[in-house]
């Protein structure tokens, strides 16, 4: 094998120019891959990271065909008593479950005696909601010093599209106006406790209160809730937690539903599409590989023709001639991955030492790119086997030669 190894090598660099050219294109195939890649992982790394640690949650809980009319926030189709108890009870039990945040989500009227609107309301437990959205907190235009108080009863946090349409400011009594399932119309006045950035940018109308203001707004004699958000230990458990948690809950005469976080958000299209993106690099990387090694390998077993019937003469066995040709495939593809990786890897630490900044929904967000190891095996692998098949066909054919043809060859 070492001497395989120092014969291909040996091999390679007969012809240097040729040789250099086709390792810079493989080369720059692998770079493109963990350039791009970096950059499309990252970007919708943070994007989900927005969307589940800020709003959603990785997973959520809801009665059944609840999620089929969201959009017109039904109060009716809410867990409570010994559905809740239970639901809860399962969650505490779960290994997979690092929090979960109970939401009563309705619509009402924000109004501030001259001016009215409209706007989406979700009432937490503060505490609770801090652990299963742990970003929160930075979307709230405000100093808090405990992260788990960042709403108290009495007071609302108002989206800035609403603070600017209203003429608003911090402090200020505003009067929210909702009907409950029941269809009474009630109103209580609160004060604005704080001012948060949208998620959806300036289409979002999303506030928050205090679950126990909600039950006196919808007059509730216990917490009627219409959502539970979870998050999870560990975010690549998804599909696992998920599954779990729907053998646990969800049952024909359940009425209960889990959905993640995917089949809540439109912007898992976005996240399957950036995965079609990398997929398609990968397979130009695939193009570039293969094209660039089985030329460089039919071109290197037409000009040795003579050279391998002579070692075919003096008793060298077809196999060991495939083995020659198919390891000098394998090392042009190792030589020109290393280098790729090297300069691939370099390039992403110099665009960490200036991170990309820009801005989602009305969230500024700094993208520091990076590729996970298994991304970088991964890339090895397909390069190295590409290069194995690409070098089969011309080594097999220079195994197959009979010496006194190849020997009479000019």
């Amino acid at each position: 094998m070492r001497n395989l190894i120092k014969i291909a090598v040996r091999n390679l660099f007969r012809y240097k120019r040729r040789t250099l050219l086709t390792s810079s294109l493989i080369a720059f195939g692998v770079i493109l891959v963990i350039v791009f890649g970096g950059l499309a992982i990252s970007f919708k790394t943070q994007m989900v990271g927005i969307l589940t640690n800020t709003a959603l949650g990785d997973l959520q809980v809801h009665k059944k065909d609840y999620v089929e009319s969201v959009d017109n926030l039904p109060l009716n189709l809410t867990l409570s008593g010994n559905k809740l108890a239970e639901v809860e009870q399962t969650l505490k039990q779960s290994p997979y479950v690092a929090a979960y945040s109970p939401r009563i989500k309705f619509g009402a009227m924000i109004s501030n005696y001259a001016q009215t609107s409209n706007i989406r309301l979700s009432a937490v437990y503060p505490e609770m909601e801090n652990k299963t959205c742990p970003g929160l907190v930075n979307r709230i235009e405000k100093n808090i010093p405990n992260p788990d108080q960042f709403i108290r009863p009495g007071e609302v946090i108002v989206p800035d599209n609403l603070m600017k349409g209203l003429g608003l400011k911090i402090g200020d009594e505003i009067v929210l106006v909702a009907t409950n399932k029941d269809g009474s119309v009630n109103g209580i006045p609160l004060h604005i406790g704080a001012v948060i950035e949208s998620v959806l940018g300036p289409a979002g109308k999303d506030g928050f209160i205090h679950i126990d203001d909600a039950k006196t707004l919808l007059r509730m004699n216990e917490p009627e809730i219409v959502e539970i958000a979870v998050h999870l230990k560990k975010f690549d458990q998804l599909n696992t937690a998920f599954n779990e948690l729907k053998k646990g809950m969800v049952a024909p005469q359940s009425g209960i539903e889990v959905h993640t976080w995917e089949q809540l958000s439109p912007f898992a299209s976005i996240a399957r599409i950036v995965d079609l993106l990398i997929l398609v690099v990968k397979f130009i990387l695939i193009s570039i590989v293969l094209v660039s090694i089985l030329n460089i390998m039919t071109m290197s077993v037409y000009e040795r023709i003579s050279e391998i019937g002579t070692i075919a003469a003096i008793g060298t066995r077809p196999g060991r001639i495939l083995s020659m040709f198919l390891m000098e495939g394998f090392a042009m593809g190792l030589l020109s991955t290393a280098v790729g990786i090297v300069i691939g890897l370099g390039l992403l630490w110099l665009m960490n030492l200036a991170p990309i900044d820009f801005t989602f929904g009305m969230m500024r967000v700094s993208l520091a790119p990076s590729i996970p190891a298994r991304e970088v095996v991964l890339i090895t692998i397909i390069v190295m086997l590409v290069s194995i098949f690409a070098s089969l066909q011309p080594a097999y054919k220079a195994s197959k030669m009979e010496p006194v043809d190849a020997l009479g060859h000019v």
